[in-house]
């Protein structure tokens, strides 16, 4: 028998078995990846606006329509204008993308209920990671941050919003949120410029920053663009808060 022949079929054999294993995996991904950006949520006319325009949409678009309350909070926003207090230990800011429970862990004894706040990608940027408290340990209450400062991969030292999130309302103030689809075909086709390209879509909370003794936060959507920019479209009346808006 030629062993040397045999050796060499083997590895032929191998090689066509990896090709055909790689292909399979990507026709999978590539089947993934359209099940995920499934666009026939959206109408015929916003298709081709979308079109027209050149958006595109990186993301999933959100299928659930849960319902839920307004809340009430109190929150001034002062720790924004305070220098950040500084670790007594400095934890490994790797642990933001690998293990947020073992980040939170590290950080309870000196953050206060870090454990019930979103890390957010979005609008972290150079030497600071954003995080926002979570309403009913599920939901994002935008705009209000807790800021975890970094430097040299180290994370030093911290802002920490003081806010205290109250009741929800009664279920009789209970309502089902509009699709996430409908708030983006509006965007598209009203406020989006030509070329946007939406990196992530939320559900969360939205509430003004001003100091009072009880604030309101309505249920929203949050676009988030490539460019940086948000737009929010609360879930249930449907307006629209653009970059260029300040209600």
């Amino acid at each position: 028998m030629d062993w040397g022949r045999a050796k060499n079929v083997l590895i032929y054999a191998f090689l066509v078995l990896n090709l055909l294993l790689c292909y399979q995996l990507w026709m999978d991904l590539r089947d993934q990846a359209s099940a995920n950006l499934d666009f026939t949520s959206l109408s015929a006319e916003t298709q081709a606006v979308m079109e027209q325009k050149g958006i595109r949409v990186l993301c999933p678009i959100p299928a659930a329509t849960p319902q839920l309350p307004d809340i009430t909070y109190r929150y001034s926003g002062e720790e924004q204008n305070e220098e950040p207090v500084e670790l007594k230990v400095p934890i490994d800011s790797k642990l933001i993308y690998s293990s947020f429970a073992e980040l939170s862990s590290s950080l309870a004894g000196q953050i206060t209920d870090i454990a019930n706040y979103r890390f957010d990608s979005q609008e972290s940027e150079v030497g600071k990671f954003v995080l926002h408290p979570l309403v009913d340990h599920k939901w994002s209450l935008f705009r209000v941050r807790l800021e975890l400062i970094n430097s040299d991969q180290k994370i030093v030292a911290y802002r920490w919003p003081k806010i205290e999130i109250g009741a929800t309302s009664s279920d009789e103030d209970i309502q089902k949120v509009l699709p996430a689809s409908q708030a983006l075909s509006s965007l598209i086709e009203k406020y989006f410029p030509a070329d946007s390209v939406v990196k992530e879509i939320e559900l969360g909370y939205y509430g003004e920053l001003f100091n009072s003794e009880s604030q309101v936060a309505s249920p929203m959507w949050r676009f988030m663009l490539e460019n940086g920019n948000a737009y929010y479209v609360d879930a249930i009346s449907a307006d629209i808060i653009s970059p260029k808006t300040t209600e």
